[in-house]
């Protein structure tokens, strides 16, 4: 498939959704224009506020290609990834993003992931959810586990 014919397949997912009860949200992973994954928004369906369609198909495509690291995959969404989703994407090692509707169109009926991208760069302390450290001598210990140990899998 091509890249046109991947993104109406993304956008199809989002109407499609949308008529299931779902978000307005659809995405596709695919390696050398074969479809490896796909899935649609379901935050409302399955109340898991995680359950966008970027994080449900790296999950799906995940599985399929039995790793974490899906280096030679591109995803195509029906909407700019919100800051979780690019996380994840990014955790993922895809190669590329593609995406129909931007944030401004998110925005315009009500999903405001623009506020997240803003409160990524704002201090912890000066965010709008409060935070604080706590127990980090205790908390450290882990990391000292990880970073000795010789047999891990990076990621």
């Amino acid at each position: 498939m091509n890249k046109e014919e991947l993104m109406r397949r993304a956008i199809e997912l989002s109407i499609n959704s949308v008529r299931n009860g779902g978000g307005p949200f659809g995405a596709v992973i695919a390696r050398n224009g074969e479809i490896i994954a796909e899935g649609s928004n379901c935050v409302t369906i399955d109340n898991d506020p995680t359950a966008h369609a970027e994080v449900a198909t790296i999950r799906k495509a995940c599985q399929k290609s039995g790793t974490f690291d899906l280096t030679g995959c591109e995803i195509y969404t029906s909407c700019e990834p919100c800051p979780m989703c690019l996380g994840a994407i990014y955790w993922a090692h895809l190669d590329k993003i593609y995406y129909a509707n931007d944030r401004k169109d998110a925005a315009d009926i009500g999903f405001d992931d623009d506020f997240i991208y803003q409160e990524i760069e704002v201090k912890p302390q000066y965010r709008k959810k409060p935070s604080e450290i706590l127990l980090r001598n205790e908390a450290i210990e882990a990391f000292k586990l990880w970073s000795n140990k010789t047999d891990k899998t990076e990621y």
